[in-house]
């Protein structure tokens, strides 16, 4: 039994992950849920150009992307009001001040936990 109660079959989700295994496993859990899934992509230049190029409705977000650290996608989502989720193994003492807001999922997460957080991220926005 899923734990999301919503319909997601008008959402676009946007997946940044890394983490093959765990992007797939959390496409495949919306996806069965309804959503479209934006992705996923896992390299903070591919990012930035979903940012730029794609139209979605949320997006789960891993802050360290190859060593990379997604700030500036975060920033990004932020400035266009996309709202969005923060998936990460890092604590909130890690984050920087201005994401204290967003929602986040510590890793490893059950991808269900994160389906079953995407209503309040959407109305987060």
């Amino acid at each position: 039994m899923s734990l999301v109660s919503g319909d997601f079959s008008n959402l676009r989700i946007l997946i940044v992950e890394d983490e093959y295994f765990l992007a797939e496993d959390l496409a495949s859990a919306l996806r069965r849920e309804g959503a479209e899934v934006v992705g996923p992509v896992g390299s903070l230049r591919e990012a930035q150009d979903a940012v730029e190029r794609e139209r979605f409705d949320c997006a789960i977000l891993d802050i360290n992307l190859r060593g990379d650290m997604a700030f500036p996608v975060a920033d990004r989502l932020e400035e266009a009001g996309v709202p969005f989720l923060i998936a990460t193994g890092y604590n909130s003492a890690s984050l920087p001040d201005r994401f204290t807001g967003v929602p986040r999922v510590e890793k490893p997460f059950n991808p269900d936990e994160v389906c079953a957080a995407i209503p309040a991220i959407l109305t987060r926005s």
